[in-house]
């Protein structure tokens, strides 16, 4: 049936196609990878000529998301990267190449960049992306592979490396935008730029509330975001931004095989103990860029980030109070012309994390009434009292060569790490505990252009995944102190590959990779600590390989197909464990055996969007996403079936989805603005949106069925 419908909706959209074919339009544009140029690699390389892969997220794809809050709409043609984002809002769980698929929340080795500054703390952990809003962003670079010869921790998984709008074209001009649809979801948007002499500015804010598609999965958000660029002098740029974030967020926690049931329903702790999350936090950062001479410049940037952080769970209510300043400063040195142009960087970065952090025991109320607040739901017994001081510091060299259609790039980087827990609670003597990491890591690739159509590449890098705050903060022997026993996971990874563009008919890349990483993480629990507190231990080994494919195609100038394919085939290899892992007396679960797949990671990914331009105004699309079946469990015994069958499912089945979207551009005098309409999932079928590798069982996050959401833009 749904097959039938499909097949309907997609005749309705050739007959539509059919009816406006002698139409030209402009609106769809082609990406000319000669033209483009990437700054993930912290150096200016045309898209054609990088040495890896990466992946474009242009202005054009970022316009047409349904509800602009989320990266699993932005990021929905970028393959090898595995996104869930199960509460409806950015607290998201994502991964690239299968790393980072273990955290509890935000991202984990991932490098994240806001308008060149990053996201991630000490540790290379990065919250959330509540300070993103989507609807500013004019471009996403997004490097999948390790990338720790660049950003150190931070880069172990890869880069996502976003800017923002700059301000606009005239001294004074703006934007006006609503949103709403299914589930109570509603966003307003206001925008205010424009530009003077030598000047650019704009200020954003935007307020989005959502019911949620599951019981107690309410949330609501503001986002306030400025920045300005400053250009004194003709070799003096400065770029000051102020960023906003006050956020709140209702956990409706996963579910246990047995519990899943409906779409609608959530945890049987969720509503009794208030569980959620708020955030409220400020960014100020500055960039500079110096230019001293024709073949030199300076760079450098700056900022402090202050947030306060609460969550709430069956066990315990958490709160933390984080001040994370943090700078960098890079010496480029271009000599050359010609055929021969050469490019050497030296620099270094730095950043410091004091989070003062406390528990007090969680007390539950059946009887409560389901609200949006931020209802107190404790007691007086102090769990915890305790303060993570954290510092990493990085120093790095790069060097990029262009020798005709040859080009090479290679850094190589020494990054030291420090975290020291003080314990409130106890005496001086033992208060303190810490753990430290050092390594050096490098990168090396290459490309040579045969053609337009076909430019080759290849390269070898390594990867260094430091324990993230979250995980060394979560100790299994007690409530205070660190995880000691975690170590890094190490990886190294080799890919090859081609990208190329014909006219502007079609570009794509391809790219096949092999990744061997040693101490891979897995997750347990312990008895008695609650649904709370989850641990990590290091594993073993693991060997990931698989191939990432995406193509654009214009077989008419108002037409565009867009697909992006993943597979991947991620495996532990190895069992060596700490014997800490398997001591009973902390650990529930038992770690995964070699040949266990890791989980949540299905071998075939794919997201297909074809695009049409009825005429220069009307503009409709369908999309379809598409995951085959994957692993739940990295404890052995559920991933063989030797647990309750009725609570543990390992094996969970894929899902096919279909989107579709219209659009209509229109003009009013100095206005001008855009009407559309979203249909998501609009077969309505019932899926897992995602799994995590819970020891209790409360793996499974069901997917929200049809939605519907409109929006009307106005831009003056």
């Amino acid at each position: 049936m749904k097959r039938l419908l499909f097949v309907a909706v997609f005749m309705i959209f050739y007959l539509v196609f059919l009816s406006g074919q002698n139409v030209i339009s402009d609106t769809i544009k082609s990406i000319r990878l000669d033209e483009v140029v990437v700054t993930a690699n912290r150096l200016p390389v045309l898209l054609k000529n990088n040495p890896g892969s990466i992946s474009i997220v242009t202005a054009s794809i970022l316009n047409s998301m349904p509800k602009s809050i989320a990266i699993e709409e932005a990021l929905r043609l970028i393959p090898g990267v595995r996104i869930d984002n199960q509460h409806d809002g950015e607290r998201v769980h994502v991964s690239i190449r299968g790393q980072g698929i273990l955290t509890e929340r935000g991202l984990r080795g991932i490098g994240i960049l806001i308008d060149g500054i990053p996201v991630n703390d000490p540790s290379g952990f990065a919250p959330d992306l509540y300070d993103v809003d989507w609807g500013t962003v004019n471009k996403i670079e997004v490097l999948r592979g390790p990338a720790a010869s660049l950003y150190g921790g931070g880069g172990a998984a890869g880069v996502l490396n976003i800017t923002t709008k700059n301000g606009g074209s005239k001294p004074f001009g703006g934007e006006l935008s609503n949103t709403i649809g299914s589930n109570g979801f509603t966003r307003s948007f206001i925008q205010i730029d424009g530009s003077e002499k030598a000047i650019d500015y704009r200020t954003s804010y935007s307020r989005t509330n959502g019911k949620g598609y599951r019981d107690h999965q309410a949330f609501w958000g503001n986002k306030l975001y400025e920045k300005i660029n400053f250009y004194p002098t003709e070799k003096l740029s400065v770029t000051q931004i102020i960023s906003h974030t006050d956020y709140f967020q209702q956990n409706p926690e996963g579910l246990n095989f047995g519990q899943f049931d409906n779409l609608k329903q959530a945890n049987p702790d969720a509503r009794p103990f208030n569980e959620y999350q708020k955030t409220n936090r400020t960014t100020i950062g500055f960039l500079a860029k110096y230019k001293i001479s024709d073949l030199q410049d300076l760079e450098a940037t700056a900022f402090l980030r202050s947030w306060e952080y609460k969550e709430t769970s069956n066990r315990s209510a958490e709160y933390r109070n984080i001040t994370n300043p943090g700078g960098s400063i890079q010496y480029n040195l271009h000599p050359g012309n010609g055929l021969l142009k050469n490019n050497i960087s030296i620099g270094s970065d730095f950043k410091l994390q004091n989070n003062d952090m406390y528990k007090l025991q969680s007390a539950g109320n059946s009887d409560r009434p389901e609200s949006i607040d931020e209802t107190n739901l404790e007691t007086n017994v102090l769990l915890a009292n305790q303060i993570i001081s954290q510092s990493s510091f990085g120093v790095f060299a790069l060097y990029k060569l262009e020798a005709g259609k040859f080009n090479l790039v290679g850094s190589i980087r020494f990054d030291a790490m420090y975290n020291e827990l003080t314990n409130k609670l106890i005496g001086l003597d033992s208060a303190k505990t810490s753990k430290n990491f050092k390594k050096t890591s490098a990168r090396l690739g290459v490309s040579y252009s045969l053609s337009n159509l076909l430019n080759v590449f290849a390269d070898f890098s390594q990867g260094f995944m430091p324990p993230s705050t979250e995980e060394l903060a979560s100790n299994p022997v007690g409530y205070n102190g660190l995880n000691t026993h975690l170590v890094p996971a190490l990886s190294t990874s080799g890919e090859i590959g081609s990208r190329g563009y014909f006219n502007d008919l079609v570009s794509y890349e391809i790219t096949g990779f092999i990744m061997n990483t040693e101490n891979d993480f897995f997750r347990f629990k312990q008895s008695g600590r609650g649904n709370q507190e989850v641990f990590y231990g290091n594993a073993g080994n693991s060997k990931r390989y698989g191939i990432e494919t995406f193509i654009s195609y214009w077989p008419l100038k108002n037409l565009n197909l867009q697909v992006a394919y993943t597979y991947a085939n991620y495996k532990y290899t190895s069992a060596q464990i700490d014997p800490v892992y398997t001591d009973p007396a902390y650990v529930l679960t038992t770690p995964p055996a070699p040949g266990q797949y890791l989980p949540n990671s299905p071998k075939h990914q794919l997201y297909s969007e074809i695009a049409y331009s009825v005429s220069n105004k009307i503009k409709i699309s369908l999309g379809t996403e598409y995951q085959s079946k994957w692993a739940v469990y990295t404890d052995s015994k559920a991933y063989n079936g030797e647990l309750n069958p009725e609570i543990y499912k390992n094996w969970q089945n894929g899902f096919n989805l279909y989107h579709a979207r219209i659009s209509y551009d229109w003009k009013i005098k100095g206005l001008k603005g855009e009407c559309s309409l979203f249909a998501r999932n609009f077969t309505n079928s019932k899926y897992m949106a995602f799994t995590e590798p819970d020891p209790d069982g409360n793996s499974y996050q069901p997917g929200p069925g049809r939605e519907i959401f409109g929006n009307i833009t106005v831009k003056f």
